[in-house]
């Protein structure tokens, strides 16, 4: 069973807008009137959708033969119409029969609903939409009975879904720009089969191009621990794909990843996320000491300097909370080289690199999307589940809707002027 193209891609113009609202409100004081339901057999989208198939396919047979129906001009042109054959096919309207033009000669080969088609592209977006969302198999067969009233079997949902493999591939090997002002990265945990199941980690990158729009560069299943070799042969691979330069790389404290990020762009400053450095104090703290952690931490994260930050960290730990709380004492000074390239930042920068939140809901939505699954027979078995979940969040087609928040506008002139001589216009 092979797909069909959806017939709605096409942007109408803007200026036929009232004209649709027009058709549409027709339409539905139609079914008002008549008690019409919309999908289903007889319903209002589905003879919509049977009315737009089937105007377009008489349209390619027109072109095919050269002559409007019933034009004279057709006499003894050697090929004529020859009725219709009655076809199903799935959209994204449900189950549609539509009747297929026929020429005599056999020839006709339509371009809208090619010969063994029985899906269309949008009935197949409808599937990966589900399957992104950590949707099940059983679950999506139970979905579109209920909604589109149709029964597909496990193995069309595998097929549809074994279709991402293909844009996986060419997708982890696009080509990137050579320049990002910032990169956040960071690895969520998925259990993997391989002899036992074992966890192994996700690697997610994250970044912002030069027009302020979020990217995902790209995903990597690594070995069960993460390390200096592992995040070199991850960093190559950007490198390898064009990525010149990095102004910031801001991450979660990650193991052997400042190393490698100095190995492969010597240039690019390394920043763990302040956020997560709080979330790691309070671990140590009991509740009713949150409230005072917080703001005696505020008082180290947003100093003006380095030199003011230091005094700020030295007078935390003889307060009576880091004489209390070693560990938090700890957990700074371990991270201390990583956490102080940012004050030197101005504001508008800082507020993008004090926090990996970018990253952190991307890895929400892909935590959802292998929640529901328990383990994974194989890498690729996760990155075809995980990658349907960037695609939605990343949509390549669509890319005026990935700017980011509008304070990214005032940190992209900050990132200008700051890396002067290295974001160059591309």
């Amino acid at each position: 069973m092979t797909e069909i193209e959806n017939p709605r891609t096409t942007e109408p113009p803007a200026d036929t807008d009232a004209m649709v609202d027009e058709v549409v409100e027709r339409l539905m004081d139609r079914a008002d009137a008549s008690g019409a339901a919309l999908l289903g057999e007889g319903g209002l989208l589905t003879e919509i959708t049977r009315a737009v198939l089937e105007r377009a396919l008489e349209a390619e047979m027109t072109e095919h033969l050269g002559y409007e129906r019933h034009d004279p001009a057709g006499r003894g042109s050697g090929n004529s119409r020859n009725g219709t054959s009655p076809k199903t096919v799935l959209t994204d309207a449900g189950e549609v029969t539509i009747a297929v033009p026929r020429d005599r000669n056999g020839d006709f080969e339509p371009a809208l609903v090619p010969r063994h088609a029985r899906r269309s592209a949008g009935f197949n977006e409808r599937i990966l939409s589900l399957y992104a969302r950590g949707t099940s198999v059983r679950d999506i067969r139970s979905h579109l009975a209920g909604v589109y009233g149709v029964q597909v079997g496990s193995d069309l949902i595998s097929r549809v879904t074994d279709a991402v493999t293909d844009e996986l591939t060419v997708w982890q090997n696009r080509p990137l720009d050579p320049v990002w002002p910032i990169i956040y990265i960071d690895a969520l945990w998925i259990r993997i089969r391989s002899g036992s199941v074992v966890n192994r980690p996700v690697f997610v990158a994250v970044g912002v191009d030069m027009d302020g729009r979020k990217d995902v560069p790209g995903l990597w299943v690594g070995a069960e621990g993460e390390g200096a070799t592992t995040w070199v042969a991850v960093l190559s691979e950007l490198r390898n794909r064009g990525i010149e330069d990095v102004c910031i790389v801001a991450c979660d404290g990650l193991k052997g990843l400042p190393v490698a990020v100095t190995a492969t762009w010597p240039k690019a400053t390394v920043q763990t996320c302040v956020i997560h450095l709080i979330r790691a104090s309070l671990r140590f703290a009991s509740k009713r000491d949150h409230t005072r952690l917080v703001t005696a931490l505020k008082e180290i994260y947003t100093a003006p300097t380095e030199q003011a930050a230091e005094q700020a960290m030295d007078e935390f730990t003889a307060s009576d909370l880091g004489v209390r709380h070693p560990a938090i004492v700890a957990t700074w000074r371990r991270a201390w080289p990583e956490f102080v390239p940012c004050l030197a930042f101005p504001p508008d920068i800082r507020k993008v690199v004090y926090s990996t939140n970018m990253i952190e809901s991307m890895n929400a939505r892909l935590r959802k999307a292998t929640r529901n699954r328990g383990h994974f027979p194989t890498e690729q078995a996760a990155l075809k589940v995980l990658y349907p979940a960037v695609r939605e969040r990343i949509e390549p087609r669509a890319r005026d809707l990935n700017l980011v928040a509008p304070h990214w506008k005032n940190a992209l002139n900050a990132f200008a002027l700051f890396f002067e001589d290295r974001l160059s216009v591309q």
